[in-house]
């Protein structure tokens, strides 16, 4: 059994450690659960029980500690099966911090799977689903793996009421990635979405967004999507992102309630293009995303960070102690390599 100390990490800690058991079949003891985060109550939220039900529905696993609040959990995962289903996570929990959770699980099951996802889209503390859309599903379409996802409602906090369709085909193996240069540009995006709230918000950040950018990109070479949702509950939220040869960089927020368009849309823009004025190839979102499919890989991955966050590091420890891989950290250039497991069920 894998022994993993929960207080060294959060919530992406947990769902690594999950994931990797459901996919390795090792069984995993999690222990003091975020207990060592200082600006959060330790334990189980409703969030981390819902991804632990589900990866484990997925492999027949025996759970015990399931429960709001409990500091351990032994999950002992069985016979890994796919199946098409609907999942209704409950009110605004995050549906792109459960695909996250899924998806290493399930490009190794034996056939294509398609789910129906219902809960949040645009969530505090999780990527929107514009950013799994745009960013991370297209980067790891680099490595071979083929999911898409089909946006059919957004849901905001605190009812959530979203919608997303997943279709996930299996693979063999992991391609690995080498993205320590960005390459010719490509072109930006910018997803302006409102729910609830007059549609011209959406034009309005938007509009605004672009300016920032006006003596750094070409109009012609920034698209804009501009979306409207009657959802459940009122929210905002804009995505950006810089399209290059060998990468995808992106960010994205939340509005508050009682925003104001411009400034919303400014605050983010400014933070984006510092971002783009750095040397980063991969943002340091992606790149605690893509640690696990670079262990998977058959080969040696080499990415260059915007920052080595302590979301990377404590990733990297629970990679290391499901997967035969030793992680190689180049702080000063901040570059991430390791030469892959090439992992397979067969």
């Amino acid at each position: 059994m894998i022994h993993i100390d929960g207080s060294l990490g959060g919530g992406q800690m947990l769902r690594s450690a999950i994931s990797l058991s459901a996919l390795t079949g090792k069984e995993v003891r999690i222990t003091n659960i975020r207990k060592g985060k200082k600006d959060a109550k330790p334990g189980l939220r409703p969030q981390h029980l819902n991804v632990i039900k589900f990866i484990g529905e997925f492999c027949n696993a025996q759970i015990k500690g399931l429960e709001e609040n409990s500091l351990e959990v032994h999950f002992k995962p069985w016979q890994l099966v796919a199946r098409d289903r609907k999942i209704d996570i409950g009110t605004a929990g995050s549906i792109s911090l459960l695909i996250q959770a899924l998806l290493p699980v399930l490009i190794f099951t034996d056939k294509e799977v398609k789910l129906q996802i219902k809960g949040g889209t645009d969530v505090a503390w999780s990527p929107t689903i514009n950013y799994i859309k745009f960013v991370f599903l297209p980067m790891i379409r680099k490595m071979g793996i083929n999911a898409g996802v089909e946006i059919t409602r957004h849901g905001f906090y605190p009812r959530g009421g979203g919608e997303v369709k997943l279709l996930v085909e299996p693979v063999k193996e992991v391609k690995p990635i080498v993205a320590i240069e960005r390459g010719d540009f490509l072109g930006m995006h910018i997803e302006s979405l409102v729910g609830k709230y007059p549609k011209e918000y959406a034009e309005r950040m938007a509009k605004a967004s672009v300016g920032v950018f006006e003596y750094m990109i070409p109009k012609d070479k920034i698209s804009i999507g501009l979306k409207f949702d009657n959802t459940e509950d009122f929210g905002a939220s804009i995505f950006l992102s810089a399209a290059f040869k060998n990468s995808i960089l992106g960010l994205d927020a939340i509005s508050e309630r009682g925003f104001e368009p411009e400034n919303f849309a400014i605050k983010i823009s400014t933070a984006f293009e510092s971002l783009l004025k750095s040397d980063a190839v991969i943002d340091k979102f992606l790149a605690d995303q893509l640690l696990i499919y670079m262990a998977l890989a058959n080969g040696e991955s080499k990415i260059k960070v915007e920052s080595i966050t302590e979301h990377c590091l404590t990733n990297i420890h629970v990679i290391e102690k499901f997967l035969p891989v030793d992680f190689e950290i180049d702080e000063k250039r901040k570059i991430i390599s390791v030469d892959g497991a090439n992992f397979s069920r067969v």
